[in-house]
């Protein structure tokens, strides 16, 4: 039976608390679990298992509310239009005082509610101790410790949601700005009320500038809500300094002073190891070197170890020693010489070139890089790039929070389009998508490009690296000065640093692997069999002859490498291919150059609607018109410096 809306229940926290493992537990359905914020950036929802007639709703994190970014405009949005029976704040046990922060707020707006303090069991290990009975005292609501990713506390929550309660409120303004408050609340009480919101925290975070709010009233109170306008302007008239910020800064102060009487934290507690880890890999000495071993030990295991062992097992002596000749006789037996031979089993056969490129060259790459990239972000390391970036990343006018969905662009980057959403403003979307696009490989692509490199050298590999990062700074430090607007300053969570969760590397492996072989395999088979049509019909040895010059003169490669730009209009990991099986006639030089070209080329497919989907067809047309000479030329110029300085 499908859950109704009107009997929701809204999970609502601070990024990475624990909110998506606590919805996997309360539903049995699976989110994308990762030890960094941004994880979620829609509401999903699913019925709940203690109650099937209750839709059990998954909100992005907030860093803050009022809302600033997509992923908090979200959350807002959940709260002003899903007709929730009661909301579950998802906190921090180790940081009640941000936890409170949002509690706070969540109070004003009247909804019941019960506090979960999630991640219970680390709290404890840092020597951090909450009186919980006080904290709900004080609060008037059930507050609970739980550790979501072992189910405790789970059962008391779920018999707790029965009791949920309107919190006290903790919030005591001035009288200046009580009484813009109460002036604001009347007028929305009078105009436009919400049928579960009160007035009072609405008109808080209208006088936040809080934009989801603002829409709503803007529906909803018709022509009066240009007297709203008008009070909000006299209150921002009347306060001493900036009232969004004077609002934050008490509720802050009343977290503070809640927090300091319920918390207490062990004398003299030396850090955690886990604590030290996480404090050198942001260091302004170690931090770099750290990252450079990191990179090292992922080329180790990916370029290595899954693109030379596992792919030379499986292509050599598996697919080519045995699979192929004993498929194509049994075919060629069967169907003779004939055009169903040459589809299955020819030049561009569907299982000659299609299934052997996705299951013996790309497969063990990508179930490789899956792995690492799953440690990765299993052990909380990820969001401490952003802190490492933060500088780099301002001269392209972004700040080190953007280096999330880069790094997610390195699983897919379709999926890290979507995430630009954590982003706090318009530009900087726009620009790191234009960079996904442009210079973010994939994971298939990169295991790729890592497996041919690999095999020429560990120059060759940094060679592209710092072709990679190069092109990345050029064309951000650009698109910072063509696009209007300011870089906003980093505010970003730091998770604590963990032993990666075996379960959770090996689930979230498998469902990418999943997605790879539902999703992948298919279009690998489309683009070998458009492969094998332009050949057969002569369009395919006319672009190779055509883009002779381009691809034999100005880039250095051998003019049969066209046929890996055609394939990589259709995904950018099948063009990389392509080239990954011309490795024996390439030397280094044109292995470096083809890689970094076929790195820049266009995105695939799927990638440009998801541009279409986030950032409108005009904009999405104009990258790609971009993108494609760009990514030419710049193979070029590598295949020119190369040839003179080699």
């Amino acid at each position: 039976m499908n859950a109704t809306t009107a009997n929701a229940i809204l999970l609502v926290g601070h990024p990475n608390v624990g909110k998506s493992v606590l919805f996997h537990r309360l539903t049995g359905a699976y989110v994308n679990v990762s030890n960094y914020p941004g994880t979620t950036v829609e509401v999903t929802r699913a019925s709940a298992r203690f109650d099937p007639q209750a839709a059990l709703l998954d909100t992005p994190g907030v860093l803050a509310l009022p809302s600033r970014s997509d992923d908090e405009r979200a959350t807002m949005r959940a709260l002003l239009n899903e007709s929730s029976r009661c909301l579950v704040q998802v906190g921090d046990a180790k940081n009640l005082r941000r936890t409170l922060t949002l509690t706070a707020l969540l109070a004003e707006l009247g909804v019941p509610m019960v506090l979960a303090l999630n991640m219970h069991d680390e709290a404890t290990a840092r020597g951090v101790t909450v009186d919980i009975p006080a904290l709900a005292e004080q609060l008037a609501i059930p507050v609970l410790a739980t550790v979501a990713t072992g189910g405790e506390g789970i059962g008391e929550l779920t018999g707790s949601v029965a009791r949920a309660g309107v919190a006290d409120r903790m919030l005591r303004y001035d009288p200046a700005r009580e009484a813009d408050i109460e002036a604001v609340a009347a007028a929305i009480t009078e105009h436009a009320p919400h049928p579960r919101l009160a007035a009072r925290g609405l008109a808080i975070l209208f006088l936040g500038n809080d934009s989801e709010v603002e829409n709503w009233l803007r529906e909803h109170a018709g022509n009066a809500y240009g007297q709203l306008e008008n009070l909000r302007k006299n209150a921002v008239d009347r306060a001493p300094s900036d009232l969004p910020g004077l609002l934050a800064r008490e509720r802050t102060e009343a977290a503070d002073a809640l927090a300091a009487t319920v918390t207490r934290r062990a004398v003299n507690s030396s850090p955690l190891l886990s604590q030290r880890i996480g404090q050198a890999v942001v260091h302004p000495l170690w931090g770099i070197p750290i990252l450079l071993a990191v990179l090292y030990a992922v080329y180790q295991f990916v370029g290595v170890f899954g693109a030379t062992t596992l792919v030379g097992l499986l292509e050599e002596d598996l697919f080519e020693g045995i699979l192929n000749p004993g498929f194509t006789g049994l075919i060629e037996g069967w169907f003779g010489e004939g055009l169903i031979s040459e589809l299955l089993v020819g030049d561009y056969g569907l299982w000659t070139m299609g299934m052997t490129y996705a299951l013996a060259l790309i497969l063990p790459i990508v179930t490789t890089f899956f792995i690492a990239f799953g440690v990765l972000e299993d052990s909380g390391y990820l969001p401490r790039l952003s802190v490492i970036a933060n500088r780099l990343f301002a001269a392209i006018g972004l700040n080190g929070r953007a280096v999330l969905p880069m790094v997610l662009g390195l699983g897919c980057v379709t999926m890290a389009t979507l995430t630009t959403r954590i982003l706090h403003s318009p530009r900087e979307r726009l620009i790191t998508v234009f960079l996904l696009a442009l210079a973010i490989p994939c994971s298939a692509q990169l295991g790729v490009v890592l497996g041919m490199l690999g095999g020429v050298s560990f120059s060759a590999v940094l060679i592209w690296t710092l072709a990679m990062v190069g092109v990345l700074l050029l064309a951000g430090f650009l698109a910072a000065k063509l696009i209007p607007g300011r870089r906003i300053p980093l505010v970003t969570e730091l998770p604590p640093m963990r032993l990666p969760i075996a379960g959770n590397v090996v689930k979230k492996t498998a469902g990418r692997l999943k997605w790879y072989l539902i999703e992948v395999i298919p279009l690998f088979l489309i683009g070998t069999f458009l492969m094998f049509a332009l050949d057969k019909v002569g369009v395919l040895p006319a672009i190779i002859e055509a883009g002779e010059p381009l691809v034999s003169g100005w880039l250095g490669l051998p003019k049969e490498a066209s046929a890996a730009f055609v394939m990589g209009f259709l995904r950018r990991d099948f063009g990389a291919t392509g080239l990954f099986a011309m490795a024996d006639a390439l030397d280094p030089i044109q292995a470096i150059v083809g890689m970094i070209t076929i790195t820049l080329f266009i995105p695939c497919f799927a990638s440009l609607l998801m541009m279409v989907k986030e950032r409108g067809m005009k904009t999405a047309v104009a990258m790609v018109a971009i993108i494609v000479p760009f990514a030419f030329f710049i193979g070029g110029l590598f295949n020119l410096a190369l040839r003179a300085l080699w």
